[in-house]
């Protein structure tokens, strides 16, 4: 079996349809906050879009999702940025101005569509995500690379869903204040579950990591070659109890800075409804 060197620096590439998809994206951006919301649109809306698009870009087309996959703790960075980080990020980047503006069918159709209830969204997510980190499911996944690619889509897409009721583009359809600080509590203790499943893990008996066998399926290991030999970065046992300590504080730290950051961004529109409001007085 070749070197873990010679294997890993033959595979570390750049995703180059996905960096392509991620650039057409980011110029869309910019023509549309150019075309359709110029001089409305809040300094912080396209900082928030841009640093949505590099973490994107660090943690799904760079080869850092390759080597994610070396540990546990790794990979917890990596799955905790695309889902707690990524996703509200995005939503908070989209100026208010640009959902007048897009084209009728889809403004009719999925914009005004009723959402997903947000607690069904909320464990929903939730539940894939504590079974995609067990054991089994983690092996299984990692010998179908069709149907991992299908889970961790399908993952990112009710990530959107989850974050949506906090940090939609639409002011009006996000939660008051109050509504906002449950809304992360629950959240929190839905996550929960997961970082106790690496915590736990990381007191029982185990020689085994299935992270690894999804890195051989990346970088294309003969399965005849037997069991990956790659060694973890840590031992497994300490390896675990940090990813799942590391999971837990990034989702508490992406709570916080969703909170705080769309209070900064919806301040103009509260603003500008206590003004309309006290004309009607």
């Amino acid at each position: 079996m070749p070197g873990l060197e010679f294997v890993l620096m033959k595979q570390l590439t750049w995703n180059g349809p996905l960096l392509l998809t991620l650039l057409g994206i980011a110029a869309l951006y910019l023509f549309a906050v150019h075309r359709y919301a110029k001089g409305k649109t809040i300094l912080l809306q396209p900082f928030c879009f841009f640093t949505g698009c590099l973490l994107l870009l660090l943690v799904v087309v760079s080869p850092f999702a390759i080597i994610s996959h070396v540990s546990f703790s790794l990979h917890m960075i990596q799955m905790s940025i695309l889902y707690f980080i990524v996703p509200p990020l995005l939503l908070l980047g989209i100026p208010e101005q640009l959902l007048h503006h897009l084209p009728r069918l889809l403004k009719s159709r999925w914009l005004k569509m009723k959402p997903f209830p947000r607690n069904l969204t909320l464990y929903t997510f939730a539940a894939l995500f504590l079974l995609y980190h067990t054991p089994f499911i983690l092996t299984f996944l990692g010998g179908h690379p069709a149907l991992l690619n299908s889970y961790l889509l399908l993952l990112f897409a009710l990530s959107f869903g989850m974050w949506h009721p906090i940090a939609s583009p639409d002011p009006l359809l996000r939660l008051c204040t109050c509504k906002m600080k449950q809304y992360a509590f629950r959240s929190g203790l839905t996550i929960t579950p997961a970082c106790l499943l690496f915590i736990g893990a990381a007191f029982l008996q185990n020689t085994a990591n299935p992270l690894l066998m999804q890195l051989t399926a990346h970088i294309c290991i003969p399965s005849s070659s037997g069991a990956p030999t790659i060694p973890s970065l840590v031992s497994l046992k300490y390896d675990q109890l940090l990813a799942g300590i590391l999971m837990m504080l990034l989702h508490k730290f992406s709570l916080i800075m969703v909170l705080r950051l769309e209070r900064k961004i919806s301040a103009p529109f509260y603003a500008e409804v206590e003004k309309e409001a006290g004309r009607c007085l």
